[in-house]
Formats: structure tokens, C-alpha cells, sequence
């Protein structure tokens, strides 16, 4: 039920930028609840917002407004608590993310990384996400290859002093170089890019991005485009004008709903019983992965993934729909709590979701009735395999797939086990799922002494007893952690996959025991 396999080959421009999303992704995933908590702040106390304090159109009591006085700039925009985030800590924290990741998951690289990125963002007056993925790794990288120079070198007593001295000298020269030189060359580039965003939305072309995106979602290359570009740019709209639509044109589940639906009507075999399960998935937790697998079936079916993403930003334009905040994860519970607080808002929401979801539907149905290929039952699990060896991780689409291809038992040692570990690219969303399924079962089997959790591969350290991954993963893994028994599955929630883990801890800790 489980095996350990070699990772997926594959090399060309695809991959790298599939590697390029994924470490974009993992700055900025970590600090989602940060970009939701200044949502809720914009929201709510802004100028146009549900409790502006003390402004104009207000729908705070009078009694507050005369309590609160002198704080009517609690949330203005420049100078007060929503600026200031924008400003200073959203990126900070990006910064900070990335210089630890590349740092061996170490502070002293986050550290580096924001003092770098305050260079820049003191020599610009726009927020600088960019300055901050780009300033936080280099510093984190820089500072990693610095401490190596005198790596064992130092004599006794007197690590802290050279430590803090380093990390203090090298964070000075990398925040007046991004000062004096990132920052102009990173606000053009800002500009360049917020000046095409805003030429393509006033030209009536915002929906047209949907070519690009629908199939950049099903080949895996969204991060690039959307933790790179559409949320930096969507927060700064945010704070010129409270809300954005660029956070809708990728994160509205209407397209991939719709989809679902018609493989529920018009499907066949494996496809039509999995869908409904599918689109719980997809539309209400907002793994939006897990329909992938359906349009790699049938790739013909990208056209309807692209009717449904254009209808729904077209109907978004018309309406002037926008969130105050990323929707993460995208679902349709994400996309109402971050809408601006208007009536119109909520409407060209719906009305989006509607709209979206009916365009996919009908063009997949169109499709689906006259497609006249016998479809294969072990079709759907074909296309999801493919679909993770594109991703490099496994996928919560394998959770509706029963069966799978590996047929080799896990690797035997003697070892007694007591920490397992689930680990993928980010370790979030489907690593946290697969050790749910498989901490139910140790836990089941009457063993509370083994703790299962999830890890991102590249936190993964090597005091575990046992690690388990997507095959096309378990190389990556087995350098963080060259001492643990690995086991690779290639089905992620499917029960089969984690019964011999459970009969391998079973007899090893009796036996120690």
C-alpha cells in the first residue's frame, strides 16, 4: 500500500516556475491570518467602512464617536493603524518568513531578511511586498553563506559577540543597499506593473486574464502569479480605495464549481460518483486542487474553466465588486467574509458565483454529453497522479480516488516509533489532512504514545522516527531527515495507504515495548 519511489523527472520552464510559485507561496501562506486580521481592520474602521470612527457616513452610535474622540485616525490610511500594517508589517513579516526558510528555518535569517527589507521600504512610499521577497531571502541567504566563512573558527566565549556583531554589520550594509538601490529600481517596477493592471481594467480586458489564469491553475503555476503579483498589487488598491478585485481572479470558486457539477450530471464511472465529494472539497473549503484532476481528464475541458473565470470577473467589473483582503483558502466562505461592505458588493459577489459557475457548467456539460470516449474507470486516478507529478506534492484530489497504483509494502526496520511526521511543499492544507486520516488510526490502534504532525519538507529536521510523503517527495525528504524510515504513498486521504504504517508501528513498539 505504500512505496518509496524516485522523484518525478521533469526540468524545463514549467518547473521552475512551479519551484519559483511554491517558495513565493511559502512566505506569504504563513502570514495569511496577518493580511486577514488588516481586512477586518480596513473593513471595518476605513472611511467607507461598517465602523468608521467618527468619519463621515459612520454607523458607530453617537455615544462612541463622543468617547473615542482624538482616535478618528485609528484607521486612516497613511498615517494610522491600516497604513502603518501595509507599510510595515505585512512586509516585515514576509521578509522575515522568507530569510528563515532559507536560512535553515533559523531567526537569525528572518532577522537579517527585515532588516534588509526596512531599506526599502524606508526609500519608497509605496507598500513594498516585492522588495520583501525579494530583500528577505537575500538576506537570510547571505547571512547563512557569511556564517559559514567562520563556522568553527570561533574561539570559545565568544560566539555571541560575533554572532550579534555579524548579523548587526551585514543587516546596516544590506539595508542601505536597499535603500539607496532596490528601492528605485523595485518602485519602477511596481508601478510598471500597477499601471498594466489598471490599463487592462480600464480597457474592459480584466476578464481576458482568465486565458492566462484557468490553465496556470491546472498546470500549477498560480503561485507565481498570484502570490507574486495579484495579491501585493490587490493590497495596494486596498489601500487607496478599500477593496479589489484582483484578490476575485483567482480565488472565486465558481468555475471549478461549476465543472463539478456537470461531472455530477453528465459524468461517467469514477468521475460522476467522486464529483460530489469533490466539490464539497473545492467549493466550501477552498482546495481548489481537487478538480484538477477532472480538466487533466478531459484537457478540452479548459474551455469551460476559462468561460467560467471570464463570466465571473465580468460580472465582478460590472458591478465594481472587490475584497478587502486575500479570500485564503478560496472558498466561498473566505470570498463573503473579505467583500467590501456594500450592498452592490455583496450582490455582484453572488451574482458572480452564479454567473461563473453557470458558464463552466454548461460549457463542461456541452462537452461532457458529446464526448463519445469510453471513459476508463481508472481514468480519473490516471489524471490525478499526473496532475501531483506536475505539482511535486501530493493532493487532496487523491482523497476521492480509491485505489491508487503502489502495491509495494513500506520499508522494514526494527525501530521503535513515536513521531511521525506528514510532510509536503508548505506544510498546510494537505499534509495537515493526511495526518488527521492517519493520526485517527494510530490513535485507533491504541497507540497514544505516537504523535503525528505536519511539516513543511523544508522544516523537517532528523530527530523523527518516521517521515511519510508523496512518492515523487520522498528523495526530498530523505535528505532533511536521512535516519527516519521514510514511506511514500501515492494516495493522500484514501484509508488503504496508512494501514501497513499502522501495522509497522504496531509491531515494532510492541516489540520494544
Amino acid at each position: 500500500m505504500a512505496t518509496i519511489t524516485p522523484p518525478a523527472s521533469g526540468s524545463g520552464a514549467r518547473v521552475r516556475v512551479q519551484k519559483f510559485g511554491t517558495f513565493l507561496s511559502n512566505m506569504v501562506m504563513p502570514n495569511i491570518g496577518a493580511f486577514i486580521a488588516w481586512g477586518f481592520i480596513t473593513a471595518l474602521f476605513i472611511e467607507v467602512g461598517w465602523l468608521n470612527l467618527g468619519g463621515k457616513g459612520s454607523l458607530a452610535p453617537d455615544s462612541w464617536v463622543a468617547e473615542i474622540g482624538g482616535w478618528g485616525d485609528f484607521a486612516d490610511t497613511g498615517g494610522g493603524l491600516v497604513g502603518k500594517m501595509i507599510t510595515y508589517l505585512l512586509p516585515l513579516l514576509i521578509a522575515y518568513t522568507g530569510g528563515r526558510m532559507v536560512y535553515n528555518d533559523t531567526a537569525r535569517g528572518g532577522v537579517v531578511g527585515a532588516i534588509a527589507t526596512m531599506g526599502v521600504i524606508a526609500g519608497t512610499s509605496i507598500p513594498m511586498f516585492m522588495g520583501a521577497m525579494i530583500m528577505g531571502p537575500l538576506g537570510g541567504w547571505s547571512m547563512k553563506h557569511i556564517d559559514a566563512i567562520w563556522d568553527g573558527k570561533i574561539k570559545p566565549g565568544f560566539e555571541m559577540l560575533v554572532n550579534n556583531f555579524s548579523a548587526g554589520i551585514w543587516g546596516f550594509v544590506l539595508a542601505t543597499f536597499g535603500f539607496f538601490a532596490m528601492s528605485p529600481i523595485l518602485t519602477w517596477v511596481a508601478n510598471v506593473l500597477g499601471d498594466g493592471v489598471k490599463a487592462i481594467t480600464d480597457a474592459g480586458l480584466l476578464p481576458l486574464t482568465s486565458i492566462l489564469i484557468e490553465p496556470a491553475k491546472v498546470l500549477f503555476l498560480n503561485n507565481a502569479i498570484n502570490q507574486g503579483v495579484l495579491t501585493p498589487l490587490g493590497t495596494a488598491d486596498v489601500q487607496e480605495s478599500g477593496k479589489s478585485i484582483l484578490f476575485l481572479l483567482e480565488a472565486n470558486p465558481a468555475a471549478g464549481a461549476g465543472l463539478l457539477l456537470a461531472y455530477m450530471f453528465f459524468g461517467k464511472g469514477m468521475a460522476k460518483s467522486s464529483a460530489p465529494g469533490a466539490l464539497i472539497i473545492h467549493f466550501l473549503g477552498g482546495i481548489h486542487e481537487v478538480y484538477f484532476p477532472y480538466v487533466l481528464m478531459k484537457p478540452k475541458l479548459i474551455v469551460a474553466m476559462i468561460a467560467g473565470g471570464a463570466s465571473q470577473i465580468l460580472i465582478n467589473v460590472i458591478f465594481g465588486v472587490g475584497l478587502r483582503a486575500p479570500a485564503a483558502p478560496g472558498s466561498v466562505f473566505a470570498v463573503y467574509i473579505q467583500t467590501n461592505s456594500t450592498v452592490m458588493d455583496y450582490v455582484g459577489v453572488t451574482l458572480s458565483i452564479i454567473g461563473g459557475a453557470a458558464a463552466s457548467f454548461t460549457v463542461a456539460a456541452i462537452i461532457l454529453k458529446t464526448d463519445k470516449t469510453e471513459e476508463a474507470e481508472d481514468e480519473l486516478v490516471h489524471a490525478t497522479q499526473s496532475m501531483e507529478a506536475m505539482k511535486g506534492k501530493q493532493s487532496v484530489a487523491s482523497s476521492l480516488v480509491a485505489g491508487g497504483t503502489a502495491t509495494a509494502t513500506a520499508p522494514a526496520t526494527t525501530k521503535e516509533i513515536r513521531n511521525i511526521v506528514f510532510a509536503c511543499d508548505a506544510g498546510m492544507g494537505s499534509s495537515a489532512m493526511g495526518a488527521s486520516v492517519l493520526r485517527k488510526k494510530i490513535q485507533a490502534a491504541g497507540h497514544p504514545e505516537v504523535t503525528v504532525v505536519n511539516k513543511a519538507i523544508s522544516n523537517l529536521t532528523d530527530d523523527v522516527d518516521l517521515v511519510v510523503t508523496h512518492q515523487d517527495l520522498t528523495d526530498r525528504a530523505r535528505e532533511k531527515t536521512p535516519s527516519a524510515v521514510h514511506v511514500s504513498v501515492d494516495n493522500f486521504m484514501g484509508s488503504p495507504r496508512y494501514d501497513e504504517i499502522v501495522e509497522l508501528v504496531e509491531q515494532n513498539n510492541s516489540s520494544t515495548s
